[in-house]
């Protein structure tokens, strides 16, 4: 079977005869080029974080605090890069983090993402909050052998409504459950709050809600009659404050998909999604979007994962490289979400800017892993890196 790294020989094979890539080959630079291509509302919406944006910073600056360490005549001239997840082989350790209204960003939005998913193996969380119905991108993620998708739960303030969500979820195919725990409300983000920009006031993002029999329950007419009075309802059930581990207990009861909780960075919250009888979390601060000044994710993960006991823990924010992955792997991740640097390839060029994108970091994770020695991911661990002096 070929490996990722074959997309550097192609590039490389390509280019004798002058033939270079169209799209640049690194994630800031596909932002930046990116950027040129997307209205300042899209842009400072994907790209912004919470307040003067410092936990985005420090995300990137805990990976940089880590180095991988190489070790020589090993033997590794093919890696395997693949795991297993819940009963599920991937191809790779790389998921793609759930994002909500990608229709800000392209107009073909999450069917986009989802077909380029399948087609390599990566397994799309969807948002609770996509701007196509979930049912409709699960049957692009399942339209190819071996693709596969999870779906991201923003808890709502009607019970019912969550479980509806579930079912659907879990009716469609999803192989799991996400439930995202640090954002029952927005924090401050002064680049959204610069353009007056919130999207979902717009529609956009709330399919999974306007196509929902009990979201629709709650409406004297439907969101095609009155627009505007579904609009209102979302804003009053988007976030649960009161959300508490007893409410993860009762959702543990109504569905046997496996659940993770999203935007755990201590250890006793890890501990507590344990005593519930969840299957995992995902260590995240939401890229820096909900709290400014919080704690870098991979300077959480190591603390979480010795308090997680036989939970599977995934890794999210800041990712930005193959090398990225090789390091929250050592760490102790089992695997990674992508977030921004998708949609940047998806704003530059659609689905082919989204293949690029996952290409670009496969193929880098795959020579990164055999350049240091590892002949395949499980062989990743604590002396794998080395923390900078």
């Amino acid at each position: 079977m070929p490996g990722f790294a074959d997309f550097q020989s192609e590039i490389y094979r390509a280019g004798v005869t002058g033939d270079c890539p169209a799209l640049p080959m690194t994630a800031p630079e596909v932002e930046r080029a990116a950027r040129q291509e997307m209205t300042a509302r899209a842009y400072g919406y994907v790209a912004g974080s919470a307040g003067l944006e410092s936990t985005e910073r420090g995300n990137r600056l805990a990976f940089e605090r880590w180095e991988i360490v190489p070790r020589h005549l090993r033997g590794v001239p093919e890696r395997d890069l693949s795991i297993h997840l819940f009963g599920k082989e991937l191809p790779t350790p790389v998921l793609l983090a759930p994002i909500g209204a990608m229709s800000i960003v392209r107009k073909d939005a999450e069917l986009s993402v989802a077909r380029v998913a399948a087609s390599l193996g990566v397994p799309m969380v969807l948002s609770t909050v996509s701007s196509t119905p979930l049912e409709l991108v699960a049957s692009e993620l399942t339209s190819v052998a071996g693709g596969s998708g999870w779906f991201q739960l923003y808890w709502p303030s009607d019970r019912e409504l969550a479980l509806s969500l579930v079912r659907r979820a879990e009716a469609a195919g999803y192989g799991a459950v996400v439930v995202t725990l640090d954002t029952w409300t927005l924090s401050w983000r002064p680049r959204d709050l610069a353009n007056g920009y919130l999207p979902f006031l717009t529609g956009a993002g709330l399919a999974n809600y306007l196509s929902d029999p009990v979201f629709g329950s709650r409406l004297a007419r439907s969101p095609e009659e009155d627009p505007e009075a579904a609009i209102a309802l979302w804003t009053q059930i988007f976030g649960y404050p009161s959300l508490r581990l007893a409410d993860l207990r009762w959702l543990r009861e109504q569905t046997s998909l496996p659940i993770l909780v999203k935007g755990v960075c201590h250890a006793d919250d890890a501990r507590a999604a344990l005593e519930v009888g969840l299957d995992g979390v995902v260590v995240s601060n939401h890229g820096g979007r909900q709290i400014d000044g919080a704690r870098a994710s991979l300077d959480c993960l190591p603390e979480v994962v010795a308090a997680s006991g036989e939970m599977t823990v995934l890794l999210d924010s800041g990712v930005r490289s193959g090398s990225d992955v090789v390091k929250a792997l050592a760490l102790g991740a089992k695997a990674v979400l992508l977030g921004r640097p998708y949609i940047y390839g998806l704003a530059l060029a659609g689905e082919d800017g989204v293949r690029h994108v996952l290409r670009c970091l496969l193929a880098e994770l795959d020579l990164t892993l055999g350049l240091s020695g590892h002949g395949s991911i499980s062989e990743l661990g604590p002396a794998s890196v080395a923390r900078r002096s």
